[in-house]
């Protein structure tokens, strides 16, 4: 009888382990199985793409305007230019005229570049200064023309500070004043007092 009662006890508590981990396999595998449904649904795909897209527009809109901008700016700049010697013409120019050389590095790829060429241009009071003061030279960077040994003779200013870059010569020629163009800049433009001191400043001493 005791061994009947010890087969009988020995049964049920087998039985009711198993019953349990039955019960705890089937819950975790549906708790598994749910949350890879949420993982993976739908709505949490159409939430990353709805995050995603307007970052994606908002940056093609932007390429798409300053492509549209570019392109109706003058384009100053010549690659196929004889730097050297326009500028040794630029300086015999200068002496005559008892002006300062202004050169502007950079070229028709830099939407600063043609920004800044045609803030000037645009500009009467700045125009005015430019005019009265220097002799104005826009020297070409691009792929097809570095003009390397130039730039050299005023310490690759190009690397430093990017472009568009300014190279000041007095009426001789000599290296005055090398000046970065991202403190003139103003929003997406350039300041007209910023720029206006910076022309004054460096214009040859009268008298």
């Amino acid at each position: 009888m005791v061994l009947f009662l010890q087969k009988d006890m020995y049964y049920f508590f087998y039985f009711y382990i198993m019953k349990r981990l039955i019960i705890f396999a089937f819950l975790g595998l549906s708790t598994f199985a749910f949350s890879q449904d949420v993982k993976n649904s739908p709505d949490k795909g159409k939430q990353k793409t709805a995050l995603i897209v307007p970052a994606e527009q908002a940056k093609l809109e932007a390429q798409k305007k300053a492509a549209e901008e570019k392109a109706k700016l003058p384009k100053p700049y010549d690659p196929k230019a004889d730097a050297q010697a326009d500028i040794n013409k630029l300086v015999a120019q200068a002496k005559k005229e008892g002006k300062n050389i202004m050169i502007q590095a950079g070229g028709n790829w830099c939407i600063w570049c043609l920004r800044f060429n045609d803030y000037v241009q645009t500009t009467p009071e700045l125009k005015e200064i430019v005019d009265k003061n220097y002799l104005y030279y826009h020297l070409n960077y691009s792929p097809d023309n570095k003009n390397e040994k130039v730039f050299a003779q005023y310490g690759n200013p190009g690397d430093k500070f990017g472009y568009p870059v300014f190279i000041i010569l007095d009426k001789d020629g000599k290296l005055i004043k090398v000046q970065q163009s991202d403190v003139l800049e103003e929003g997406k433009g350039y300041s007209k007092e910023k720029v206006k001191e910076f022309f004054t400043t460096w214009a040859p001493k009268k008298g």
